[in-house]
């Protein structure tokens, strides 16, 4: 598989003097339970274990690629991505992103799950979002950028559009957390609003990148957006080989989908965690092909797509080992198990831990806490980013 062409683009990375993550320090397996730099330390948790819910896996080929509304760049249209890409958006995104570390997460009493925890709550614009828009805006080198966002995608491509001069134009649905939009404003991006959930938000971004003649980078169907996602588990799996199964929250398919060719033929489990509320891989993979669910109000807001995406799908399809759906009530007790622990989730960021609880395996795994962009973070982040500091070369 050939990498993704990389952009002439140079501009200077940021500081990030207006949400810097906390420092911390990452552990392995054999440090489980000890204290860690920037966080309280964790202490042993019980925590009801319930079954595990699976579903099955179709094998028929997926109903269409993946057909960019306005730019066609060298290598996204019909383009899956493979570990070559996964190693090229790395190198890409470097300057702008962390290394996130593992944490020490709990210890059930009833299984002995020995589990750490992918701390991207840390990550530059508070989420793995800035993954895969730092290395979609690099790669295709855009001046103007529509998207569709619940929020997370929406900071992170307003942080770096910010930072690269680039003009963005963000459409939120319906149900869009006014502080996650108020945000993505004082980064300096335009938002819009639909009246729809996850669909007419896709529909009006489309509509919008062809009519400004901008660049659509979607917030999870596009290879350059899946490669950057994939940097999630190419950590995470250096930093921790001997982890059996890593549990992965699930929206439009992007962070699993890169988790799942960051394994390839790795002897790891790959668990997909979905909202009850709308498990759209769990129905696709169950009837063969895409389905379109229902918009949904799951407390998750960065997990409410209502179908997956053209260019994860089939990977995941091909991949993924299992995948779990969890409750709201699961997803709010994950959230404050993390917030005692010291870890400052949201609850889409708290999804995997609720589906490794669910799963109550005995098992060394690790969860992805995927976004940590809380009400206190985004508070902070809309009044700091009014009159942000220049970045230092």
């Amino acid at each position: 598989m050939t990498a993704m062409a990389s952009t002439s683009r140079t501009t200077d990375p940021p500081n990030a003097t207006d949400d810097q993550p906390v420092a911390a320090q990452p552990v392995s397996f054999a440090a489980t339970g000890t204290a860690v730099a920037g966080t309280t330390a964790v202490a042993a948790a019980a925590v009801g274990i319930a079954g595990v819910w699976s579903g099955a896996v179709g094998r028929r080929s997926n109903r269409g690629g993946w057909e960019p509304v306005v730019a066609r760049p060298a290598g996204s249209a019909g383009h899956r991505p493979g570990r070559a890409d996964l190693l090229a958006a790395a190198s890409r995104i470097a300057p702008y992103v962390v290394r996130t570390p593992l944490l020490p997460g709990p210890r059930t009493t009833a299984s002995g799950t020995e589990l750490l925890l992918k701390a991207e709550h840390l990550q530059l614009g508070g989420s793995f979002k800035m993954r895969g828009a730092a290395n979609a805006v690099l790669a295709l080198g855009a001046e103007r950028v529509v998207t569709g966002s619940s929020g997370n995608h929406g900071i992170a491509l307003a942080r770096i559009a910010r930072t690269l001069g680039i003009r963005l134009t963000v459409v939120l649905a319906a149900g869009a957390t006014p502080a996650k939009a108020a945000a993505i404003r004082a980064l300096g991006a335009e938002t819009v609003q639909v009246q729809g959930g996850v669909a007419e938000r896709e529909d009006r971004a489309r509509a919008l990148a062809a009519e400004r003649g901008a660049v659509l980078v979607p917030s999870s169907d596009h290879p350059l957006v899946v490669a950057g996602q994939g940097t999630v588990g190419l950590e995470l799996l250096a930093d921790a080989p001997g982890t059996d199964t890593v549990y992965v929250p699930t929206g439009g398919g992007g962070l699993l989908a890169g988790l799942c060719l960051a394994a390839g033929d790795r002897p790891v489990r790959v668990v997909g965690v979905e909202p009850s509320l709308t498990p759209r891989y769990a129905r696709s993979l169950a009837a063969g092909h895409p389905v379109r669910l229902p918009a949904s109000t799951t407390v998750a807001d960065g997990l409410r797509g209502q179908s997956p995406g053209a260019v994860p799908y089939p990977i995941i399809r091909d991949r993924v080992d299992d995948l779990i759906a969890v409750g709201d009530a699961e997803i709010l007790a994950a959230t404050a198990l993390l917030h005692r622990l010291g870890v400052d989730a949201e609850p889409s960021g708290a999804v995997a831990l609720a589906g490794a609880i669910r799963a109550g395996r005995r098992e060394r795994a690790v969860a992805i806490v995927s976004g940590g962009n809380t009400p206190a973070r985004l508070h902070h982040l809309t009044h700091t980013s009014a009159h942000p500091k220049e970045p230092t070369p």
